[in-house]
């Protein structure tokens, strides 16, 4: 199983990123994944899940602001994020069960 992140960057307050997460090795209509992120000096946080027959979940934190889906023929799951703020900044990571990418870096930043 292999999950790789992509699409991170710095971005201003207000502004929008979408994340991706390549798989391998998995299905998505038989999995659930998750995206979940890690702040300088904090703990890991769920942000979001998406489940095998795709009913989506939210942190409050994230809810109105971050969109989960997926695209079944690609293996691929996305983090739309929009109206970001700073305390957004972090580390995210999509997950599998046990296996975990190897994150994207997140800035918000003006």
């Amino acid at each position: 199983v292999q999950l790789v992140e992509s699409g991170g960057g710095l971005v201003q307050p207000g502004g929008s990123l979408r994340l991706s997460c390549a798989t391998s090795g998995i299905r998505l209509f038989s999995s659930t994944l998750t995206w979940s992120r890690q702040a300088p000096g904090k703990g890991l946080e769920w942000v979001s899940t998406i489940s095998n027959n795709g009913v989506t979940q939210y942190s409050t934190s994230v809810k109105g602001r971050f969109t989960i889906s997926r695209d079944i023929a690609k293996n691929t799951i996305y983090l739309q994020m929009n109206s970001l703020k700073p305390e957004d900044t972090a580390v995210y990571y999509c997950a599998a069960g046990t296996w975990r990418g190897q994150g994207t870096q997140v800035t918000v930043s003006s």
